[in-house]
């Protein structure tokens, strides 16, 4: 149907009757477009999943979807490149946006001022790069390497300055302050992922150098959607060819990343990451002390045993000593003596005895070695006597 002039004469009457007012297309959308910005925040959050995003011109173009409704948005230029996410399609988001309603054509889009992957989108990704590591290994228990027990140096990867790089700092005072540490900053959030693999590699090649006995990638509390940088696959390869221990401390408790995964111990928080590496001084002192009480008692011990074998020893040997052997030998020779003494033929002589001998020095035991007329010597105790035989009388017990 055509409206002509006079048509729309014909309804003027009826205009101020019925409260109708007049619009040309144009004051139409002006007016559509004061409506939503007067009735409509400047600024909303608006959950959804991106559809088919396109790239013209330096803008993405996207559609946002709930499954039931799909409205239009837009990343401009200028905004794209300072997202630390850029959407893909099938992620679950939450934009920042404002609308934009375009009055030429009476179009109505979102405009996207900032955008974040949800937590759907999140797990998605972490159960996609769990899938393609785990057959590889990376998360096999027999793969973990143990924690230095007494670490000289550490790296501590985190943002700085932050909370949680100082409660990190304070913990190493208070439990073990003789580690040294060497603080790396990094970025923690956003599509960062290859300037924190970049850093790892740096460190990787000169952990011999600096002496790093371990890692620690800390970040303080956030979201579950804060954590998503940790989740990513080249990161995860990075920190399991890291040459030394790598513990991680991401956000919260509940909070369970791919990194924490590939870690070789996962700590709940940044804090708990360096009291699970270093050691307690205060613990340690006590320790020392009751093993210095401990080996005191060991030592006395062992050494009251030496000092009885030694007593034992002494006891055998003390009748082997030359002293007490020596005089052991003077009173046996003084026994010989008496008793060479007592069997002595001086000794007979003393009491009045006389030895006989023949002429030939024989002594003479029997009346049958000599005969009458023989000269025999007859020693007394002071002298001899050169005696000759007259006459020989016989034993009356030898004629019998």
């Amino acid at each position: 149907m055509e409206w002509n002039a006079e048509a729309v004469e014909a309804f003027e009457p009826l205009l101020p009757r019925h409260g109708l007012h007049r619009y040309t297309v144009a004051s139409l959308n002006e007016a559509i477009a004061t409506l939503l910005g007067r009735g409509f925040a400047p600024r909303f959050l608006l959950e959804a999943t991106v559809s088919r995003p396109q790239l013209k011109k330096g803008h993405l173009w996207l559609t946002l979807t709930d499954g039931e409704a799909t409205v239009q948005a837009v990343i401009w230029s200028s905004q794209l490149r300072k997202l630390s996410f850029v959407p893909e399609d099938g992620d679950g988001v939450t934009v920042v946006g404002k609308l934009n309603f375009w009055t030429a054509r009476a179009a109505l889009s979102v405009q996207i001022l900032d955008v974040r992957p949800s937590l759907t989108a999140v797990m998605r990704r972490f159960e996609a790069v769990r899938a393609r590591l785990a057959p590889e290994g990376f998360f096999d228990p027999d793969r973990k390497r143990p924690l230095p027990p007494w670490p000289s140096r550490i790296a501590l990867l985190t943002s700085v300055p932050s909370s949680a790089l100082a409660d990190m700092l304070r913990t190493v005072s208070e439990r073990w302050p003789l580690t040294g540490l060497v603080v790396v900053p990094v970025p923690v959030q956003g599509a960062v992922e290859g300037r924190v693999c970049e850093v790892i590699g740096r460190l990787a090649a000169q952990a011999d150098s600096l002496g790093l006995e371990a890692l620690v990638l800390a970040r303080g509390g956030g979201s579950r959607e804060d954590l998503a940088l940790f989740d990513g696959e080249d990161l995860a390869r990075a920190l399991a060819a890291f040459p030394r221990p790598v513990v991680c401390g991401l956000g919260h408790e509940d909070d369970t990343t791919i990194a924490d995964l590939v870690a070789d111990y996962r700590a709940a928080t940044p804090t708990a990451a360096l009291v699970a590496l270093l050691p307690d001084q205060m613990a340690e002192r006590a320790a020392l002390l009751q093993m210095r009480s401990h080996l005191r008692q060991v030592v006395g011990w062992r050494l009251q045993s030496l000092r009885r074998q030694l007593q034992q020893q002494q006891t055998r040997l003390e009748p082997l000593h030359p002293r007490r052997r020596l005089q052991v030998e003077r009173r046996r020779l003084a026994h010989q003596r008496q008793l060479l003494k007592a069997l002595s033929p001086r000794h007979l002589l003393e009491r009045g005895f006389g030895l006989l001998r023949d002429p030939q020095g024989r002594v003479v035991r029997s009346i049958h070695q000599v005969s009458p007329r023989d000269t025999v010597n007859l020693q007394l105790m002071d002298g001899s006597l050169d005696l000759l035989i007259q006459r020989i009388h016989p034993s009356p017990a030898a004629d019998s």
